[in-house]
């Protein structure tokens, strides 16, 4: 595998011109003018709820916050209020710049790896607190805060009790369940060493098609509002008492302040048009409760309103947020969210912190933000008194959270005490939650329960895949590539089934592919959506239906022999599955329900001795489409007419027949962005064009050549006949390849979040000069890096991977991209190419130069 990524320092850079689509010839040190507010997006902080924080007044803390500030040098408040990523500084570093934080992403976990045990773990926050609290006799030394995003569980940690996402949690309409789950999330926390959690997550997703729509519990403010002082009190312990932040809890996070979920489109970081009002009462239901139940941070939102981003929203994040709902907490960031803001980039960003920030995250960005920030409060850009009021605030919650008391990571109570990671306590929490949020669609004939003594056909990769059934934000950002027997403590689907049936006297028999011998008494077809995380999730409709041409197919075949057919169906959104659920006797909503697969057993499955073991309470907390393009699909809407309402769910007392459904749109198949070429040719709306000059001719037919014949290709075999393509430069000539599409495409979110253009291909002549990888972004905007140091060895198969942000470095307008690949060379040069695609970053990518 080979992968080329310019440095680490440019790619920073550049990732502000990326996002922001500054034009193909922006510079990496240019800035957007201000955001101007307008009439459109003033904000009355006075119609907005007043809240009631649970803290009296308390003149001693304060008095020590006042002594503790008074000693503090410049450099020490800076670094306050600025967290870096564990995987972008060193224990060495903290010795010189003292940071507020540190957090790790996604894929931040140690040894350089995206996650770890909890001895690992502990081992590396023990390294960061040491060099954090060294220094000179008399000097003040501030513990940091150690975040992660623990959403769903302690998902970074091997052997960690995973619990449902959000959205099948807002189908339990449980907030003391809710509660039972913060609390275990908060005692695996404390196993590692961590004080601090990005969450609850508060969205309310209003439009499907985000990527993001199962990290909320419904679309329903009322939902969100009944959850969100359970999970904080879960996390966090009661206000006002002694447990409050003691042993075994951790620091709340409520976000993404706000509006995440109510962008247009359903676009991640996107612009939210909708009015004052809808702001406040859907997408700022869950704030108040959160605050008065104590909630100790706010993490600001990457989107906008009305055009203006959050993370500079002062009349939104100080004038509501701080002063009408009296939050005395700390405002954090999002992963270098401010460099969005205009006039800022990631390492220079002023007025986020005049806006209301506290807390900048600036995972790689952090030690040119650190020296900006120094500058400009000496300077007078940035006021003492507002530096202060952050500093003070976050030194507040750390008080509050008793880390100066603490000690190391490794010495607290609960660290290293293993026994707590996915004990039995927590799974059966977890196997709670699983079989409260399943949402039962359909049960023509009263098919469910399913005897399980009888032979069950069990089919699907999803039904034998952990990570299928937890989703992103499992031990990897992504949540992709990882096998079972990371999940010591997990159970499959599948073998849950197994188990049920085994203590019953029946036999399951698993078929991944639906193939089988033997006419089964049922069969239960376990698919759905594979993990996917924030931007990467969004897609440009709501359909399903068809996907899996050959899956379908057996479903139909099953039900025509007579044997009974039931879909579990894994994903993070309703979808319209309507050719599935006419498939199917029986449907059942699993969403992403964990690692505790055998609750889907405990409830689809009677007990041997044939009664009903547990029931369907679940419920819908989203709305269920009727069509694939019936997005946003949401209660109260006017001409609400989904196929399942919000609040839908059979149980095995109250049931109902379903007709048949019209499956006439499953042509509307979801748009394609990210797969370029594969099986011989480009998926639409991609087509193949070869080219001399300004001479070019498509070349999506099996055999043929460029205008000028500088490039022949023709048809090639690999795995499959036809599957690939060969391309052949032909000595001194200069000629092109290119994949264009029918619109320009939106690649910014891709670009800032480690994506690769990603070519298998064969060498089978190795170029003699240059050969430039390019993506094109309209007329006269092209931008590539030379690979030719990549194909100078013939004869085998290989994968070349160049960072997107290697293009947005070099002038691509990344949000406007019109050929997201193109080869010119000059010949010889042949290669046979079997698939290009974005792809995540390995992890292992080359440096690419300017």
């Amino acid at each position: 595998m080979i992968s080329i990524k310019q440095p680490e320092k440019i790619a920073l850079s550049f990732m502000l011109a990326a996002l922001a689509a500054l034009g193909a010839c922006s510079s990496q040190d240019m800035k957007k003018p201000a955001q101007e507010p307008n009439a459109s997006n003033v904000i009355h902080p006075e119609i907005w709820p007043e809240a009631a924080p649970p803290f009296p007044p308390n003149p001693a803390l304060e008095a020590k916050l006042d002594a503790i500030l008074s000693k503090m040098t410049l450099e020490q408040k800076v670094g306050q209020i600025i967290q870096a990523d564990s995987s972008s500084i060193t224990p060495e570093d903290l010795k010189t710049y003292k940071l507020g934080s540190i957090l790790s992403g996604g894929n931040s976990g140690p040894n350089g790896k995206p996650y770890g045990s909890a001895a690992d773990w502990l081992a590396m926050l023990d390294a960061f607190y040491d060099a954090e609290m060294q220094g000179p006799d008399g000097e003040v030394m501030i513990p940091p805060l150690f975040g992660i995003d623990a959403v769903h569980g302690h998902n970074n940690v091997i052997g960690a009790t995973i619990f449902p996402h959000n959205i099948g949690l807002g189908a339990t309409r449980d907030p003391k369940l809710i509660r039972h789950i913060a609390e275990a999330t908060a005692i695996e926390l404390s196993v590692t060493g961590h004080d601090w959690t990005f969450a609850p997550t508060l969205t309310v997703p209003r439009d499907d098609r985000w990527g993001r729509t199962y990290e909320g519990f419904s679309e329903n403010p009322d939902v969100v509002r009944s959850y969100a002082a359970a999970i904080v009190d879960g996390l966090q312990g009661d206000p006002g008492t002694p447990g409050f932040l003691g042993a075994g809890k951790v620091v709340a996070s409520a976000k993404h302040f706000l509006a995440d979920g109510g962008t247009d489109g359903g676009r991640d970081q996107g612009d939210a048009s909708i009015d004052e009002e809808g702001l406040r009462d859907i997408h700022g239901a869950g704030y108040p409760p959160a605050v008065e139940a104590g909630v100790q941070t706010v993490m600001a939102s990457f989107s906008s309103w009305r055009g203006v981003k959050m993370h500079g929203d002062k009349p939104l994040l100080t004038g509501v947020l701080k002063r009408r709902m009296h939050f005395d907490g700390f405002i954090v960031g999002d992963w270098n969210a401010h460099g969005q803001l205009p006039g800022c980039t990631t390492t220079d960003c002023p007025s986020a912190l005049l806006a209301g920030l506290d807390m900048y995250m600036a995972p790689d960005s952090w030690r040119e933000l650190y020296d900006s920030t120094l500058k400009e409060v000496r300077g007078g850009a940035i006021p003492m008194a507002r530096l202060d009021d952050a500093v003070r605030r976050i030194l507040r919650v750390k008080f509050r959270a008793g880390l100066f008391d603490k000690g190391r990571p490794s010495s607290r109570p609960y660290a290293g005490r293993t026994e707590y990671l996915g004990s039995p306590e927590h799974r059966a929490i977890a196997r709670q939650a699983v079989r409260e949020s399943l949402v039962l669609l359909k049960n023509n004939h009263g098919v469910l329960p399913l005897d399980p003594s009888k032979h069950i056909l069990v089919v699907g990769e999803s039904a034998n895949s952990i990570a299928s059934q937890c989703g992103g934000w499992t031990l990897t950002w992504q949540g992709t590539g990882l096998s079972n027997d990371l999940f010591p403590h997990g159970e499959t689907i599948l073998e849950g089934f197994q188990k049920a049936a085994a203590a019953a006297g029946g036999a399951v028999v698993y078929s991944a592919d639906g193939k089988y011998e033997g006419k089964p008494d049922a069969a239960i077809f376990v698919f759905g959506e594979q993990p996917y995380a924030e931007f990467q999730g969004d897609i440009p409709n709501v359909n399903f239906g068809g996907r899996n041409a050959a899956m379908l197919d057996r479903m139909r075949a099953l039900k025509k022999a007579g044997v009974p057919v039931i879909s579990v169906f894994i994903s993070g959104r309703p979808l319209w599955v309507n050719p599935e659920m006419n498939a199917s006797d029986a449907f059942v909503a699993a969403w992403l329900p964990g690692t505790e697969g055998g609750g889907v057993a405990d409830v689809l499955l009677r007990k041997p001795d044939g009664r009903v073991n547990y029931g369907f309470t679940g419920k819908l907390s989203y709305s269920w489409p009727a069509s694939p393009t019936q997005t946003p699909l949401n209660v109260g809407d006017p001409d609400y007419a989904p196929l399942f309402p919000f609040g839908f769910g059979l149980t095995y007392q109250a049931s109902a027949e379903l007709g048949v459904l019209p499956e006439d749109a499953a042509a509307t198949a979801p748009s394609n962005t990210t797969l370029y070429f594969a099986k011989g040719g480009a998926p639409a709306p991609f087509h193949l064009y070869v080219g001399d000059g300004t001479a070019e001719s498509p070349a999506d037919g099996p055999e043929g050549a460029s205008p000028k014949g500088g490039i022949a290709y023709k048809a090639a075999s690999r795995q499959a006949q036809d599957d690939s393509k060969s391309f052949v430069w032909r000595a001194g000539k200069t000629a092109y390849l290119k994949i264009a599409g029918t619109a320009p495409l939106d690649l910014s979110r891709q670009t800032n979040g480690d994506m690769t253009l990603s070519i298998e291909a064969r060498v089978d002549n190795a170029p003699s000069g240059p050969v430039m990888l390019s993506v094109e972004c309209g007329e006269k905007c092209r931008a590539g890096v030379d690979i030719a140091d990549r194909l100078s060895q013939a004869g085998a198969w290989r994968r070349v991977d160049v960072s997107l942000r290697c293009f947005a470095a070099k002038g691509a307008s990344m949000n406007a991209v019109t050929a997201p690949f193109r080869i010119d060379a000059t010949g010889p040069l042949a290669i046979t190419v079997s698939q290009i695609e974005l792809r995540q970053d390995p992890g292992d990518a080359l440096e690419c130069g300017r």
